[in-house]
């Protein structure tokens, strides 16, 4: 089942991060996101599930000098080469924290972000009443998740594509259709909606899409939880190795402000 072309072993977690940020779907919807959170000078501005600080020099260019940027995340791992990464910066600090018990003081922020962390989470609309909880009046967060039930890759046994993506949403991913429930969750935490805009990535080559979603990877675990076997997995990625490629998942930009107590 094995291909050169695809990867067959985890990248580095923080490298991955660091990956996708590089691409030009990487710099498309985070440039986006940083629009939609409409971030002035003086600000404070948390991004939660920070990460290693891929996000964090933006944000504090964003709000200048005056201003604060602060990253919360619950790996201290991920904390420290954070830190690491802006030392430099005076206006930013990070802190190890759990996005369901933020370590923020009430009505403490300007703007909050969260970029792909909710499809991880164990309790996303507690999540979001945190988040609104540290929200100044007139705050904003923005939010940006996929659906991973939206995945299509192209195949000629369209069966083989429904369980790869069946395994993705019942098996991978904690939160796999988040993105598109994101509207009403942030709602019944409290916030209005004035903002949700879907995004779509076609991927044409095969092994640009696989820096992205693990082709390889993921159908090995498809077959170790029994979703395809070695065969079909095996005929699966030979057509995606050497036939024309296609893949699509609809990713969604959400923009929620709390409503007022």
């Amino acid at each position: 089942m094995t291909s050169s072309m695809f990867e067959t072993s985890a990248p580095d977690a923080f490298g991955y991060l660091d990956r996708v940020a590089a691409t030009d779907l990487g710099r498309s919807y985070k440039k986006q996101m940083l629009d939609e959170l409409a971030v002035r000078p003086g600000e404070t501005v948390a991004d939660l599930g920070c990460g290693p600080g891929t996000d964090l020099g933006t944000l504090a260019e964003a709000v200048t000098a005056t201003g604060e940027v602060i990253g919360v995340d619950h790996d201290p791992a991920a904390v420290d080469v954070a830190g690491d990464r802006t030392a430099g910066r005076s206006n930013v600090t990070v802190r190890v924290g759990d996005i369901h018990e933020l370590p923020l003081p009430d009505r403490s922020v300007d703007r909050a972000r969260t970029d792909r962390v909710l499809q991880h989470v164990a309790d996303p609309v507690r999540a979001l009443r945190e988040v609104r909880r540290v929200l100044r009046p007139g705050g904003r967060l923005v939010m940006a998740e996929p659906d991973w039930g939206t995945l299509t890759v192209d195949h000629p046994d369209s069966g083989l594509s429904r369980a790869y993506t069946r395994y993705v949403t019942d098996e991978a991913v904690r939160n796999a259709r988040v993105g598109s429930q994101l509207a009403r969750l942030a709602t019944d935490a409290g916030f209005a909606v004035p903002g949700v805009i879907p995004l779509t990535p076609v991927f044409r080559d095969a092994r640009a899409a696989d820096r992205i979603l693990g082709l390889e990877r993921t159908a090995r675990r498809a077959v170790d939880a029994g979703c395809f076997t070695g065969e079909a997995a095996r005929r699966w990625l030979d057509h995606l190795t050497d036939g024309p490629f296609l893949a699509a998942v609809t990713f969604y930009i959400v923009v929620a402000e709390p409503q007022d107590a």
